[in-house]
């Protein structure tokens, strides 16, 4: 507003707009802000801050004395109507909203046309006068000037209209809330899968089912999240995560609400529920790695991923730590419906937050914009996906191979990790029940430090491809050799150290293969995804079958040696095929 009234009547005399104006002085004086006027632009144009703007005249003063704090040059000031057209040309376009700060001019009419400079400290002092400004978040723009014949009168110009400066929460970077979204869907993910394991316990009893029927019970939820892995990945590059995630979330929020109705219909019913609810979870991570590969930019990849992947585990932690307090307290159907219902809070809250894409959002700023596209230019969506090109690459067979090797040895840790402690540590079953807490909180840690580890090495300027295959050999060499000397361990306590050790170092998995399908094609992250963690699927159903034809023809130790077998086979696949440059486009 200060600036459109100056550059309209070149004088303090009046002002147009949301102001006021205390007339005091007389045309001599308003011939005198003419000249004032000029430099205030140009103080303006020069840099604009959020203080206040002081303008001091002087009785007959041979020259003009203009303070500001970051300049301590001579500035010529043109005839003051050529200089004001020219100006007025200039600042045609300039937004009238913003803030005049930090200038002090001092000055009477004179012929010498020169503007001189004060000095104005860090703590508001002009030349030891200290300043009458208020505090900075107060926004208003404040002009004063007094005339030395009469000292007793002065005016005051006072500028409304600015915006006042926005709490915390209204300056939390977009893209990290689109992250903790992520988090809260996949903490929700894994609470609603794990609550199962703890009521299948009461609901067996309830029902006369056998171990034959507890196991196909417990398997049926990966008919239908193997079922939508590439599905969902496809659907997600075409249309968007937004509208993907949202989906599983409420598919499989309504299936766990309906389990409980399900199971007392009777036997096939109940299958079919667990089908369905693991045809949303199955869309989860496709459509996560789609919003992900938008809105994150490469350096902070790894340390976003890992945050996301850490909300699984943590999932795992809270269901298994609530789910045995709601039975006891209001019985087994309490745990379907309690965490079913928390996913209608995260969709209200999804509508109104997320975004598919940084382009798609009306309200971020154009700081954050550039930072996450980084002057690339947007890609019109996925149509046609180009299965031809991505099946012939040999980096995304690496990531399908690897992903395999990967799920093999950490399904079989977390699914018989119970019978391990039981049988071979002697521990009874509430021990093994809290120890099995134990490394999903290890994951959960180690997989954010091997995050900021990763990020940090590609800030120094390490190659993306180098921090790959140094944090994925990390994930699987660290586990293969923690359990390679599970048999050599005399103590229980020893081998839960080298099952925790373990399973943290396998999560330096997420700074490694759980990140490339993003660096090698950020368009087709969700269908990449898809393609490997159909992959690792797989490999948790095979491995824990398995597992379970070994014991009886073996031990533990031919178990673990498969394990590490395939760590190794792994390792040496990505670090031969791998890349963290871009091949899909």
């Amino acid at each position: 507003m200060a600036i459109g009234a100056v550059l309209s009547h070149r004088n303090f005399g009046s002002f147009v707009g949301s102001g006021r104006l205390c007339h005091g002085e007389a045309a001599g004086a308003r011939q005198r802000s003419e000249h004032l006027s000029v430099a205030a632009v140009q103080c303006a144009y020069e840099k604009t801050i959020d203080s206040k703007l002081y303008l001091h005249h002087g009785r007959h003063q041979s020259k003009r004395e203009f303070h500001r704090s970051d300049s301590a040059s001579r500035v010529k000031v043109d005839p003051p109507l050529s200089m004001s057209h020219r100006l007025s040309k200039k600042f045609k376009g300039i937004n009238t909203r913003r803030i005049i700060r930090g200038c002090c001019l001092s000055s009477a009419y004179s012929e010498g046309n020169w503007v001189q400079p004060g000095k104005l400290d860090n703590y508001g002092f002009i030349d030891g006068q200290k300043l009458a400004s208020k505090h900075s978040t107060v926004m208003r723009t404040r002009a004063d000037f007094k005339s030395q014949e009469n000292e007793g009168t002065s005016e005051d110009v006072l500028l409304e209209g600015v915006e006042p400066t926005k709490p915390w929460w209204q300056k939390f970077p977009k893209r990290w809330l689109i992250v903790l979204l992520c988090f809260a869907a996949f903490l929700l993910c894994n609470m609603d899968r794990v609550n199962m394991s703890i009521a299948i316990l009461p609901m067996s009893k309830e029902f006369n089912w056998d171990s034959a029927t507890v196991g196909l019970i417990q398997s049926s939820f990966f008919w239908g999240y193997l079922l939508t892995q590439i599905v969902g990945g496809i659907w997600a590059d075409k249309v968007g995560g937004k509208l993907v995630l949202g989906f599983g979330v409420v598919w499989w929020s309504i299936a766990t609400i309906l389990t409980p109705i399900a199971a007392k219909l009777g036997l096939p019913f109940l299958l079919v529920m667990r089908a369905f609810m693991g045809i949303g979870e199955g869309v989860a991570m496709p459509a996560m790695n789609n919003l992900l590969s938008k809105w994150i930019p490469v350096s902070e990849r790894s340390r976003s991923l890992a945050l996301v992947y850490s909300g699984m585990y943590l999932g795992s932690v809270t269901g298994l730590a609530f789910s045995p307090i709601l039975i006891h307290k209001f019985g087994w159907p309490s745990v379907f419906y309690s965490f079913g219902s928390l996913g209608s809070i995260w969709f209200a809250i999804w509508l109104s937050k997320a975004h598919s894409s940084p382009k798609d959002d009306p309200n971020l700023n154009l700081e954050e914009k550039e930072l996450i596209l980084g002057g690339s230019v947007s890609k019109e969506p996925v149509t046609e996906i180009p299965w031809k090109k991505i099946l012939s690459k040999a980096p995304v067979w690496a990531l399908i191979i690897s992903h395999f090797c990967h799920n093999w040895g950490t399904f079989i840790l977390l699914t018989w990790m119970p019978t391990y402690y039981n049988q071979v540590l002697k521990f009874n079953l509430t021990e093994s029940g809290l120890l099995c807490v134990l490394p999903w909180l290890t994951m959960a840690v180690f997989a954010n430090i091997g995050g900021w580890i990763a990020d940090t090495l590609i800030s120094k300027g390490l190659s993306i491809t180098t921090v790959r295959k140094i944090m994925q050999s990390i994930g699987f060499l660290g586990p293969a050799f923690f359990l390679s000397q599970l048999s050599k361990v005399k103590t229980p306590a020893l081998a839960v150290l080298c099952m925790s050790c373990s399973q943290g170092l396998d999560a330096f998995s997420q700074s490694g293969l759980y990140s490339n399908h993003q660096d090698i094609g950020p368009r087709y992250a969700g269908v990449l995804l898809g393609l490997s963690n159909t992959a690792g699927v797989l490999a948790g159903v095979f491995g824990t079958a398995a597992t379970g034809y070994i014991l009886q023809k073996g031990s533990w130790d031919d178990v673990f040696k498969v394990a590490v077998v395939l760590y190794i086979i792994g390792t040496l696949v990505w670090n031969l095929f791998a890349t963290g440059e871009k091949i899909l486009d």
